[in-house]
């Protein structure tokens, strides 16, 4: 009989476990939604009346659970198609009211806002976020990494309104069920919101209300509860457009007129698995990449922004501990781009969903033969599968493997496994993850040392934010799918981040780093170091910041290699030391930015980095931005400058209108480039896109302007849904 008494004991502690995933979650009923409703930011149909009232909010800033300094007053209502959330936020000034974005997907941190983080599988590691200021300016993203961060380049369908009276400010958001994935036959969904009033600096949220836990992370939110059962109609949704264009490649080159089609059409097989198809795919939408300069001997990251690629790229995320700097498996970037421009995609499909506590995503293109720099590869075809178990409360274990070249090389393909262990309760209320990772892959160019294996183990809460990383990268590791900025190599990185919150009337935070990272020749040697410290970053009450950093570094250059033109940095150790003063201008002003001044030895000679970006606002129609670089080497082997100018210019009519310019220019490349853009969304499900594009060169040996490319394209497009 004693022999039972552990087993009983462990059948209560687990079911205390699960039923501690529920206990102790506010809860929020959703109102009945009979009929139709207008989504115009009043809230004053019936509906709304009768529907239950969510109001009991705290602050996380500048108090830890406060009381805020004016109420917002929250509902849900919902039918077998939609979700629609009415927020109130109540404000005794309006005219104070921080607003300056009508963009989507415009950076509305720093206004007045509310965010909605909304788990349809309630599982507590997934979920989306939906976010609107008082302009009614969109921002959506997918929880990315169980809360650690958010993959803001999704997108999704969904309306926003907003009104602002004299009690303060008003928002709808209808959320059509077919835009988001969900659990079949669940009518109790993770939900959470939160407030920002920028003038004071505030944040308010209803649950998970304490400052170590992100507002994101759905293990800890709240609870929508009374949904009804969900109906997608035939989950079918095919979205035809037509793309005309007019091309001019070089001067003294003929003008092409082209008119292409394309379809995308996306079946859910299952409310929470979808399928989704492109045919002669074209991202004229794509925005072009902010230049950048690079004074080191690896290649830059840019991120994916193309939709076909962004949809469910949350589930192909892999290993905690890779990342740009270090390993990304798969780099959806190696397909339809080489060299900066772009091969054309035949068609490609994928599959992504979750299946209980599984989530998987494949996704298979074929793109067309092409040229660069006069040599040609065929076509090829490519894929990826990833598959994630979700295990114990927040925490998943998962396999990725990748096939195909965009070379068309033979024999490429790459498989690997993960483990991330992740709590937020640990030593009661505290984040802890932890994860360890492995990949291999292989080509027929490829000999030996083809593995690559890591881990990581971070402490990120408010007070303390520890972390230490680890990655062996082989000397061969070179997947055709991926993006592997060092090979050969051991990576390590260690430190952390003491974050007091002094009580002085005109410092809000300070934030003390203490950074090392080592890097190391798998064959022997070292390779590159650096130590980053900041004995001053403090953001202040008035959202301004102030930030200095003495960073030692070294680099063991076994090759030389051209740091610029028509200069060489050759063999040898070189330690030295760089210095930074950073003043950022609080972003509630209609004028902010931010200034960097990075200084001190570099190799053998020295280095200034001069960096200023702007934002100015003078009306709610008009933005202006401005970025610029400027770097001045003075080193043993020649001198140099690079100058690096981007400016843009946004004209806001509203929400679904908008006209922006971007204009760059670099002296290293001498090339200005002309970026407009029109964008007008006629209707939630479909929209019109002009673009112009014109590259010109400054040529020394001409000293003239001299065209590269031109472009002129009008898409249209259209989502029917069935």
């Amino acid at each position: 009989m004693k022999k039972i008494y552990p087993l009983l004991w462990f059948l209560a502690l687990s079911s205390s476990y699960l039923v501690g995933q529920s206990a102790g979650r506010p809860s929020l009923a959703a109102g009945k939604l009979i009929g139709d409703i207008k989504i115009d930011g009043l809230l004053d149909e019936s509906a709304w009346q009768n529907a239950p009232i969510l109001e009991d909010f705290r602050t996380t800033e500048p108090i830890e659970k406060g009381k805020p300094s004016s109420p917002t007053l929250v509902r849900v209502i919902a039918n077998d198609k939609a979700v629609i959330i009415g927020i109130e936020c109540k404000d005794p000034n309006p005219d104070a009211i921080v607003r300056f974005s009508k963009v989507r997907d415009a950076d509305i941190s720093s206004e007045d806002h509310i965010k909605v983080v909304l788990d349809p599988f309630l599982d507590g590691q997934s979920g989306f976020i939906f976010a609107v200021n008082a302009f009614a300016a969109r921002y959506d993203a997918l929880v990315s990494r169980r809360g650690e961060s958010e993959n803001e380049d999704w997108d999704a369908i969904w309306e926003a309104r907003t009104s602002i009276n004299t009690d303060g400010w008003t928002v709808e958001i209808r959320l059509p069920i077919q835009s988001i994935s969900f659990k079949k036959g669940l009518t109790t969904w993770g939900f959470n919101v939160e407030r920002r009033i920028q003038r004071n600096q505030e944040t308010i949220r209803w649950a998970n209300v304490q400052r170590d836990q992100w507002f994101i992370q759905t293990s800890r939110a709240g609870l929508l509860t009374d949904l009804p059962e969900f109906n997608y109609g035939l989950g079918l949704n095919v979205r035809p457009s037509l793309v005309s264009e007019l091309k001019k490649n070089g001067a003294g080159e003929a003008s092409n007129y082209i008119v292409e089609p394309s379809l995308d059409m996306s079946q859910r097989l299952s409310p929470n698995v979808l399928a989704t198809v492109t045919v002669n795919t074209d991202f004229a939408e794509t925005e072009v990449d902010t230049r950048r300069t690079n004074l080191t001997r690896f290649p830059l990251f840019f991120p994916e922004k193309r939709t076909f690629f962004l949809e469910g790229s949350d589930i192909f995320e892999f290993g905690f501990g890779t990342g740009s700097s270090t390993v990304l498996p798969f780099f959806s970037r190696r397909i339809g781009l080489f060299g900066g421009d772009e091969v054309p995609i035949v068609a490609g499909a994928k599959l992504n969903g979750r299946v209980g506590k599984t989530a998987f995503g494949g996704l298979g293109v074929r793109t067309k033969a092409f040229e660069s720099d006069g040599q040609s590869y065929g076509a090829t075809n490519m894929g990826v599968l990833r598959v994630r178990q979700n295990v114990f409360r927040e925490s998943s274990v998962g396999f990725i493997a990748s096939v195909g070249d965009p070379l068309n090389r033979d024999g490429s393909w790459m498989s690997g496994a993960d483990f991330t262990f992740q709590t937020t309760r640990f030593n009661g209320d505290k984040n802890f993850i932890a994860g360890a990772w492995a990949l291999y892959t292989d080509r027929a160019d490829l000999m030996n040392d083809k593995s690559a294996f890591g881990f990581k183990v971070d402490y990120p809460n408010d007070r303390w934010d520890v972390a230490m990383v680890y990655s062996r990268i082989g000397a061969e590791f070179d997947p055709s799918l991926g993006f592997v900025p060092r090979k050969g190599v051991h990576y390590m990185r260690l430190g952390g981040t003491f974050a007091p919150r002094p009580k002085w009337p005109w410092v809000r935070q300070m934030f003390n780093q203490l950074f090392g990272t080592y890097i190391r020749n798998i064959d022997g040697g070292w390779q590159s170091y650096n130590v980053f410290t900041a004995p001053i970053n403090w953001r202040l009450e008035s959202g301004d910041r102030i930030e200095a950093n003495i960073r030692p570094a070294g680099e063991n250059i076994l090759e030389p290699f051209q740091i610029a033109e028509n200069v060489t940095i050759p063999e040898g150790e070189y330690h030295f030391i760089r210095y930074r003063l950073e003043a950022e201008f609080a972003a509630k002003r209609r004028l902010n930015g931010q200034a960097t001044w990075w200084f001190g030895s570099f190799y053998e000679g020295r280095l200034d980095e001069l960096e200023l970006q702007m934002n100015w606002n003078p009306t709610a129609l008009l933005g202006f931005e401005f970025n610029g670089v400027h770097n001045i080497g003075r080193l043993p082997w020649g001198d140099f400058e690079q100058t690096l100018l981007g400016s843009r210019v946004r004209f806001n009519v509203n929400s679904d209108l908008q006209l922006n310019s971007y204009l760059q220019y670099d002296t290293v490349s001498r090339t200005l480039g002309v970026n407009m853009r029109v964008h007008w969304i006629f209707s939630p499900l479909g929209d019109v896109i002009l673009v112009f594009n014109h590259n010109t060169l400054d040529d020394a040996m001409t000293n003239n302007w001299v065209l590269q490319n031109q472009q002129i394209l009008l898409k249209v497009r259209y989502n029917f849904r069935l």
